[in-house]
């Protein structure tokens, strides 16, 4: 029997360690409804490194990928840091600018900062209910476009590093909404076009989840987003007005996880959109690994 608190004033969860009972030998099937339901946890007392929390994560995960943005803690490996910056990071789907989202996105701290630094989400399905019949219609009626170049550092993240540029072609091919264009280094040039809204992978409900906040302020930041404005699949602007009204409504639901040392947090990334405070604190340690699920 899991000993489970709520999160904030969201869906989401606590599981709370008793008797300092290990993480590896909580019951799967009960954590794997819980997640369903509530689509955020955190495991709270369970004093879990960046090595447990992959062990873990591979009892729910069909597969892990690669962030092509931070740096992977082993060169071949799938946990990478997240503390390589300090500035606030806007609300976002993981690879939501691309067709490799994850269905889940895990974070471990085995050192929270002394100020600041706290995880921060949004619930994608609240977030829809609330935004205006006016732009739910506009929503409804345009995809937006993503323009993006992989490296070939970059592209073998998400498909392993003995990939081939024939399996690239292969993978991209297999996706109805993108348009690529390959270079004479290898480089690969991307149009995805996706929805802002979708359905979440567990309940089938709409959800706002999508990169529209983060892009349209980290659009000069990335080094993979090449487009210089935010488009409809139309090429129509995505106006600073309409940003502005999402980001009112999102910015109300704002959720923080407050880091604890050993703690571990799973969350949907078909539901919530994450991000995070500044801080400015060199001894804070935050790992993160990207799976998709196997339930």
């Amino acid at each position: 029997m899991l000993k489970i608190g709520s999160l904030e004033t969201s869906t989401g969860k606590i599981v709370y360690s008793e008797d300092s009972k290990n993480i590896l030998c909580l019951p799967s099937a009960e954590i794997k409804e819980l997640f369903k339901a509530s689509g955020v946890i955190l495991f709270r007392g369970f004093g879990i490194t960046h090595q447990e929390m992959k062990e873990f994560a591979e009892q729910f995960s069909s597969r892990f990928i690669r962030d092509d943005d931070k740096p992977l803690v082993e060169p071949n490996g799938f946990v990478s840091s997240v503390d390589t910056g300090m500035d606030e990071i806007y609300p976002h789907r993981e690879n939501g600018s691309s067709p490799f989202a994850p269905d889940a996105v895990w974070f471990c701290c085995t050192v929270p900062a002394a100020q600041g630094g706290e995880t921060l989400f949004w619930n994608g399905v609240r977030v829809w209910e609330k935004l205006s019949e006016e732009l739910k219609q506009l929503f409804i009626s345009k995809k937006i476009k993503f323009v993006r170049k992989y490296p070939v550092s970059s592209w073998k993240h998400f498909l392993g590093l003995g990939a081939t540029i024939a399996d690239a072609k292969r993978v991209l091919d297999s996706f109805e909404n993108v348009s690529y264009q390959i270079d004479e280094e290898e480089s690969i040039y991307t149009e995805y076009v996706c929805s802002a809204v979708s359905k979440t992978k567990y309940g089938n409900q709409n959800a706002f989840v999508n990169d529209v906040i983060a892009s349209n302020n980290n659009l000069q930041g990335s080094a993979n987003l090449i487009e210089g404005s935010l488009t409809f699949e139309d090429n129509s602007l995505i106006s600073e007005a309409v940003i502005e009204q999402i980001e009112k409504v999102v910015y109300g639901l704002t959720e923080e996880i407050r880091w604890q040392t050993g703690d571990i947090v799973m969350i949907d990334n078909s539901r919530f959109l994450h991000g995070r405070r500044a801080f400015s604190d060199n001894n804070r340690r935050l790992f993160a690994l990207l799976s998709y699920l196997d339930f």
